[in-house]
């Protein structure tokens, strides 16, 4: 019988065969001549960060890349300092960005000299969902509960979230417009310290992903009331989402990897056929239906699209946001 890890790296060399036999002979040859730097366009803790540190984990035990990936954090600015950090490593073949929402919106906020056009995307390995979450103490157990929780508090009610005009900003944004809010958004610097500030009781709710919240959700201390997705998270059965709710509050994060502009072709190849066997790792498959992931593998001109599709939606959001 073929046990799993045998069947996981069979799976692996295929998928890094297939593609690596459309391409010329120098693309196959090429491998990576120095360690691989993975930045991640946010702070520890967060989901960005957790992911980026798995995928570095699996790549290693798995052999899938000939030389180490190092995961460094770089989500000052809500990212700024990631992009601009890419940008200037136009050309380089040792360097690739895991990315998230703020990936589009970071550059419609502010002129920072960037254009996600110029990157070269690699892959999507996932499309990452959003819930509402309470402290588990509080007396809030619905989301009528919340709605008058959140109008009695006047304006004070804090809601935490990473970052400014990112991702949890404009959910919290979309909930404010929905129900007539006046919320006072705290922004942090990740995902995990979010949750802990909710656990702790210094913020009153948070749209964590649920890979975020999960272990404090598992203690008990936190407890979710609706999720913005179009179906119920597996994970959280109980939970309704706010369609079935009434409200059409849907919103998700792209986990994907992009590299600098002017990579060589045979490098990207490299890269691409390093994600697809990590894509068909079974510990990554059980990551995604343990922590409410959809794995959605995406690359190429493909992939692209669907970041300048997002990006003109996001552009809409932030518009909306602004406005409200």
């Amino acid at each position: 019988m073929i046990n799993n890890f045998t069947r996981r790296i069979a799976l692996a060399t295929a998928a890094s065969a297939a593609l690596m036999a459309a391409l010329p002979a120098a693309a196959a040859d090429w491998k990576p001549q120095k360690p691989v730097e993975m930045v991640i366009m946010a702070g520890q803790g967060g989901g960005a960060d957790r992911l980026a540190r798995l995928f570095q984990s699996i790549i290693q035990k798995e052999k899938l890349s000939a030389m180490p990936v190092l995961p460094v954090n770089k989500g000052g600015g809500s990212g700024a300092e990631a992009l601009r950090y890419l940008k200037d490593k136009e050309g380089d073949n040792h360097t690739i960005m895991a990315t998230l929402n703020s990936y589009y919106t970071t550059p419609l906020r502010t002129d920072i000299g960037v254009n996600i056009e110029d990157f070269t995307p690699i892959a999507r390995m996932a499309i990452d969902t959003f819930v509402l979450w309470v402290n588990a103490d509080s007396d809030i157990q619905n989301l009528d509960d919340y709605v008058a929780a959140v109008k009695a508090a006047g304006g004070a009610w804090k809601m935490g979230g990473t970052g400014t005009g990112q991702e949890d900003s404009l959910v919290t944004s979309m909930l404010e417009t929905e129900f007539g809010l006046d919320i006072t958004y705290v922004p942090f610097k990740g995902g995990g310290d979010v949750a802990k500030n909710l656990v702790g009781g210094h913020i009153e709710s948070s749209v964590n992903n649920p890979s975020e919240a999960l272990g404090f959700y598992q203690a008990g201390k936190l407890r979710p009331i609706a999720a913005f997705t179009p179906d119920r998270i597996n994970v959280f059965p109980d939970t309704p989402t706010m369609t079935e709710l009434g409200h059409e509050l849907v919103y998700s994060m792209q986990r994907s990897f992009v590299a600098p502009k002017g990579m060589d072709p045979e490098a990207v190849a490299y890269y691409v056929g390093m994600f697809e066997g990590l894509n068909a790792n079974d510990e990554w498959q059980t990551y995604t239906s343990e922590k409410a992931l959809n794995a959605d593998f995406l690359t190429g001109d493909d992939l692209q699209a669907y970041f300048l599709q997002e990006r003109d939606k996001h552009s809409e959001l932030l518009s909306a946001s602004e406005g409200s």
